[in-house]
């Protein structure tokens, strides 16, 4: 227990709940757009179920994610190297995490829109219909904040602890959050930057951890994290709005019949 209360503890969370607010914009504007088809005195009760099964999901996932990681005994060996399946799920993980990372970048400056398709042509639909879409949604989006939470966090606690901190966070402020992320592309392109280097640590990890460990990378992950916001959060607080800022594509929503 006196371990969550560490220096680095405290750091890794205070990361997590950042990167996994940020990153979560792209899962709030979906889930906005689709309970928009709500009428107006449902949409809270829909907000609150979106919280919690939000939370539930990734508890689980992470549970079981936390679970798996403890399984160090060798599957397999390549030479002398022995490869457990803790070094396979840190393995793909970062490689997952550097194709969608890459991917979301592109799509972000140059792709096309994102879309997501969802049944009913109808302005309002019944509670549990958009309920169902929020869950599946949600789901999707949360393998994202799972890996990176791996990444960054080395106690399940820690990362259970931050994601229910960063869904409390997206229920209350979620407008807000995106208008501000709306104002401000470099706080999404950073977070998507620092994510790419998450996804090399874990390549590392799950190649050699004794070796990652020894170097402390995620020490200077958070380092380079904390320093670019910090520049950044001091770049808005000085500079003078003079020009628009480049629009980011963000995903949409196309209605099925």
């Amino acid at each position: 227990m006196e371990q969550l209360f560490t220096t680095e503890s405290l750091i890794s969370l205070l990361t997590l709940v950042l990167m996994e607010v940020v990153l979560g914009i792209d899962n709030v504007i979906f889930v906005s757009i689709v309970m928009n088809r709500l009428p107006e005195q449902k949409r809270l009760q829909a907000r609150r179920i979106w919280m919690f099964t939000g939370i539930g999901v990734r508890v689980i996932l992470l549970l079981c994610i936390g679970y798996i990681v403890r399984a160090v005994n060798p599957l397999f060996h390549i030479g002398s190297h022995g490869f457990s399946l803790r070094d396979l799920i840190m393995l793909g993980g970062g490689l997952f995490l550097l194709i969608k990372t890459t991917r979301e970048i592109h799509h972000k400056l140059e792709g096309e829109e994102e879309t997501l398709t969802i049944k009913g042509g109808g302005k309002q639909v019944s509670l549990l219909n958009v309920v169902g879409q929020i869950i599946v949604i949600d789901t999707v989006f949360s393998f994202d904040s799972i890996i990176t939470a791996v990444g960054l966090a080395k106690q399940v606690p820690i990362m259970i602890i931050a994601v229910i901190i960063a869904m409390i966070i997206m229920f209350l402020f979620a407008p807000r959050i995106s208008d501000f992320i709306h104002k401000h592309p470099t706080l999404k392109m950073l977070a998507l930057s620092f994510l790419v280097m998450v996804g090399a640590i874990l390549i590392i990890e799950g190649w050699d951890a004794e070796r990652a460990h020894d170097l402390h990378l995620k020490n200077y992950v958070y380092f380079a994290m904390a320093f670019s916001f910090g520049v950044e959060m001091l770049n808005m607080v000085m500079r003078k709005k003079t020009t628009k800022p480049v629009e980011l594509r963000e995903p949409t929503v196309k209605e099925k019949e």
